[in-house]
């Protein structure tokens, strides 16, 4: 097995006011983890008014391998094609981290060290676990959010299973693929992940889940918040089966279906009471499920679980009906 050296590691983190994370989670990618400490490590910031500049500022000055760059475009897909550029043609592995997440110790070493260990393969993913800290609504959602009534089951959220999959959420990649199918599509503001793995799936590279090596993300802490979030998930899924010819998969149609019965109900409901029979189905089923995560979790918080699964349902699938009609405007 050939060992990459740290010096051809290099860490991007894409940022957005996050000055509430963004110390502790450099901190926990530096302090003990010896390739982390001789990467490269850049913070893409997209203008964070909060004083995430100035925490990373400061943090460089204790781990002179942190840097921290601009990113004018703002979003995450334009961060991490900077590793596009020609000044980092000297590196082969790039890894990917969010500030909105917790990571442990040793997360650099491991993942470059399983790309060492499986040459075959051109990407890393790992599952993500919902942290429950916080006020009580984030607390109440990260009850259900990796679910199969949250995130549908997805095996990155949550999933206990390491081995090949098409999807997951994105912790390394081999530099070479990386440019060989030119990074992401900076078009997407959401969903750029899954459609940036639909071609790398499609160079035939494969994607390995390890799902020994393990994140916690820290849920929206809001309604509003928590109804964009999945919003944009559905327009960015929409115009990525679009994109590239796909059926979305039943879980992911289930959304949207519920979507168009609320809609059906709402138009039968002024002439029949047949209208009420699925919003009420649906409202009994989730306050079914947040009584029970309010007595598992012994908190009254796992009632959130109601107005936060139907938030997640609703508006991903209003996005994705969104994201249908805008793409088929706009000729895509």
């Amino acid at each position: 097995m050939v060992k990459t050296p740290p010096q051809r590691v290099i860490v991007l983190i894409p940022t957005l006011n996050e000055a509430q994370h963004i110390e502790a989670v450099l901190t926990q990618l530096l302090a003990q983890d010896a390739v982390a400490g001789q990467a490269r490590v850049i913070v893409a910031d997209g203008g964070s008014t909060d004083g995430t500049q100035g925490i990373v500022e400061e943090i460089a000055k204790r781990f002179p391998n942190v840097e921290l760059r601009h990113n004018p475009k703002r979003t995450q897909a334009h961060a991490m094609n900077m590793l596009l550029a020609p000044e980092f043609d000297g590196y082969d592995i790039a890894i990917r981290c969010d500030a909105h997440a917790a990571y442990p110790s040793d997360f650099i070493s491991r993942l470059s060290a399983e790309l060492d260990r499986q040459p075959d393969i051109a990407s890393i993913v790992i599952p993500m676990d919902a942290v429950a800290e916080g006020n009580c609504f984030r607390r109440g959602l990260a009850f259900v959010a990796d679910s199969k009534l949250g995130a549908g089951g997805s095996p990155h959220r949550g999933g206990v299973k390491s081995g090949y999959v098409e999807h997951g959420h994105h912790a390394a990649f081999r530099l070479d693929a990386f440019r060989a199918i030119g990074g992401y599509d900076t078009s997407f503001i959401a969903n750029e992940d899954a459609e940036f793995d639909r071609r790398l799936i499609a160079s035939r590279r494969k994607i390995w889940l390890d799902a020994s090596i393990r994140i916690g993300y820290f849920p929206r802490d809001s309604l509003r918040g928590l109804w964009r979030q999945y919003y944009k998930y559905g327009v960015g899924r929409a115009r990525n089966c679009l994109k590239h010819g796909d059926i979305p998969a039943p879980r992911q149609m289930i959304p949207v279906v519920h979507v168009l019965l609320l809609a059906l109900s709402l138009l039968i409901l002024p002439f029949s009471l047949l209208g009420l029979i699925w919003p009420l189905f649906y409202l009994l089923l989730l306050s079914g499920v947040a009584i029970l995560m309010a007595q598992k979790h012994q908190a009254l918080c796992g009632l959130v679980a109601l107005p936060a699964l139907a938030a997640m349902h609703t508006s991903w699938g209003i996005g994705f009906l969104v994201g249908l009609v805008q793409a088929r405007k706009a000729g895509r």
